[in-house]
């Protein structure tokens, strides 16, 4: 016998995949976060758009963003669906740390290496030290030399006759006086004294002149003397030609 009544079919509607279980997950996972989730299925691919707002579910969206999901990784859409978002407490504060470093000084460099004077080098003179021409072997055992060689470094002025400072003139009647020998204050004068000798006959400890100019000869082509301003004391070569020789007694 047939039926009168017409059979009953499911209503139609949209065919439900495991894409529409990913995004029930989604709703449920935000909505219980206190965010509005709003997932949609299309022919396209699943697109989950995430609402953000305050933690409470009635509150006012205030910003969204959408994520395409079709263009993401397999680990990457999976994580879009499972943890779309992280949330930071309004009061969050955030910090590094640095470690710890202590800052060493290089030690200072070694004191420079002073090596003792000879007379075959340099004479010493209290805190002088010959800055020229090495000091000839002459010195030693000639009291002229010995006398001179101590105010090695003292500065040429004008006018100087003193160890705080020479002029060339005063340097000489200086260290002659300290042998009982006296000679003019002049350079000039100085040039009048003593007894000329021919320069092969020389000494050391003779005096030298020439006009405007007097030194100590010390032998060989050494003089020492006070030369001029802006130098000191000191043995140097003969620069200036014919001196006249002059032995003191």
């Amino acid at each position: 016998m047939a039926s009168s009544t017409a059979p009953r079919h499911r209503a139609h509607g949209v065919p439900r995949t495991g894409l529409n279980d990913a995004a029930l997950v989604a709703v449920r996972h935000l909505t219980g976060a206190g965010r509005r989730t709003v997932a949609a299925a299309g022919t396209s691919g699943l697109v989950v758009a995430v609402l953000g707002g305050s933690a409470s579910a009635e509150a006012p969206i205030s910003q969204g963003a959408a994520i395409d999901t079709q263009a993401l990784t397999a680990s990457a859409r999976a994580a879009a669906i499972t943890a779309p978002m992280v949330t930071v407490p309004v009061g969050a504060t955030w910090s590094f740390a640095t470690p710890a470093f202590t800052v060493v000084a290089d030690p200072p460099p070694p004191p420079p290496v002073v090596e003792a004077p000879t007379a075959a080098s340099s004479v010493a003179v209290g805190r002088y030290y010959a800055e020229g021409v090495p000091a000839p072997d002459t010195v030693a055992g000639n009291a002229v030399l010995e006398i001179a060689s101590r105010y090695i470094g003292v500065p040429y002025v004008y006018g100087g006759g003193t160890p705080d400072g020479f002029d060339c003139s005063g340097f000489t009647s200086y260290v002659y006086a300290q042998l009982g020998i006296s000679l003019p204050r002049s350079s000039s004068a100085q040039g009048s004294v003593g007894t000329v000798i021919p320069a092969d006959q020389a000494q050391p400890g003779d005096l030298m002149w020439w006009s405007g100019h007097v030194a100590i000869y010390a032998g060989g082509n050494l003089q020492i003397d006070a030369s001029q301003p802006g130098t000191t004391v000191q043995f140097r070569e003969i620069h200036r030609s014919n001196p006249t020789f002059i032995r003191l007694t």
